[in-house]
């Protein structure tokens, strides 16, 4: 304590300033306002980040540009591969002579609901970013009220049984009619002698999902997003980033790795769509096991009144606004009006294409994912058959 005296006694002699007059120096470099200082890091973080992207980014200007399959445009409402697996459908369907059996009520859980409550449990990256905003534009058109959940810092879309209950509980106060989406598994209201909601959710070819969360998590803009909603989460490795998913699974590396009856927690654990649907038991988490596959189809079948699919947005959209008009009339209209501006939600410039070999090979360890995946694309285009549509009867022959 003396040499500290003596020390700022003799700066004062020779004429340095003042200890004092140095602090107030160093507050001056200090952002007055809290905002100022997470601007800063933003913009930080946004350098760091672009300057992973430049080598992907030069790749991808070299390859033949190809749509994504998160890009919802107007080839996915107007036809395609959905179109062609309805034909094929009805066609089966017409030569069984089981078309004549099938009834639009009966596939329709929206008559199970108790209160006028949609509540879209959404999975990550099939599109429902993009399906929320135009639930958000259909709430001002068709007079619902529409929540979502607030951003986390860390997202559990498991949850304990109380935590569920308290979840459910939440959910059943707004009044009605509302809309409600979170990304969460499925919460069986009734088991808390909860009025049933109307369930709806979309799926996607999980190959395809799997390589788009892969990229996501991926871009310069999600994680200056996540700092400037959390200024003090740490900024990722730059080999991570810029690591290809090719170069992933063929290298063999543990996050491209899809074993059969491994278990993960977490938000990094996105890798099967059929967890939402399945729910939060622990026999839901293994991964691709026959047990989980049937406990998400039960509850698609038992609870969900449409779920739609990401590549037939078309048969989506006219089934949601068959079984669920109070909510989803004129979906379709308001998709195609804002057609541009749903587009550029999410959309992921930096994902590069990806070989059909290397598809192939994760597809291998996908088999249950892909069965539940066709199990609800099959289940959309019954719906879609069962209203008997004379435009759909017309066009298919």
């Amino acid at each position: 304590m003396k040499w500290v005296f003596h020390k700022v006694v003799s700066n004062r002699i020779k004429g340095h300033k003042p200890m004092d007059n140095i602090f107030r120096q160093r507050r001056m470099l200090v952002p007055k306002r809290t905002s100022e200082l997470v601007a800063l890091m933003a913009i930080s973080s946004t350098l760091f980040l672009f300057l992973h992207t430049r080598e992907l980014h030069t790749k991808l200007r070299q390859m033949e540009t190809r749509g994504q399959p998160e890009d919802l445009t107007a080839n996915q409402l107007s036809g395609g591969s959905g179109f062609s697996a309805v034909s094929a459908m009805m066609r089966q369907l017409k030569d069984s002579g089981e078309i004549d059996n099938l009834d639009a009520a009966a596939l329709n859980n929206t008559a199970k609901a108790r209160r006028q409550l949609v509540f879209f449990n959404r999975v990550p990256k099939v599109g429902s970013q993009t399906f929320m905003e135009l639930l958000r534009h259909l709430s001002i058109r068709n007079n619902f009220a529409f929540h979502r959940d607030r951003i986390q810092r860390v997202e559990t879309i498991r949850l304990a049984p109380a935590e569920q209950l308290g979840l459910a509980t939440m959910i059943d106060q707004y009044s009605t009619p509302s809309v409600y989406v979170k990304h969460i598994c499925f919460i069986n209201f009734t088991h808390y002698n909860l009025p049933e909601p109307i369930y709806v959710n979309l799926v996607r070819d999980p190959v395809e999902r799997v390589i788009s969360w892969y990229y996501y998590v991926r871009a310069p803009w999600y994680y200056v997003e996540r700092k400037q909603a959390f200024p003090d989460i740490p900024l990722p490795d730059p080999q991570w980033l810029k690591k290809d998913f090719e170069t992933c699974v063929l290298r063999g590396d543990r996050e491209c790795q899809y074993l059969e009856g491994e278990t993960r927690e977490g938000i990094g654990d996105h890798r099967r769509q059929s967890l939402f649907f399945c729910g939060h038991s622990d026999a839901c988490t293994p991964f691709n096991t026959e047990g989980a596959l049937q406990r998400a189809k039960r509850a698609v079948e038992r609870h969900y009144a449409v779920v739609g699919v990401l590549e037939d947005l078309n048969s989506t959209f006219t089934v949601l606004e068959h079984y669920i008009p109070r909510f989803f009339a004129g979906a379709k209209q308001v998709y195609t009006e804002e057609l541009e501006n749903f587009r550029k939600i999410n959309r992921n410039t930096f994902k590069p294409p990806v070989s059909e070999e290397v598809k192939d090979m994760v597809r291998r360890n996908f088999t249950r994912e892909i069965d539940f995946y066709l199990f609800c694309r099959q289940r959309l285009h019954r719906q879609l058959l069962a209203l008997r549509l004379p435009d759909l009867s017309n066009t298919i022959t």
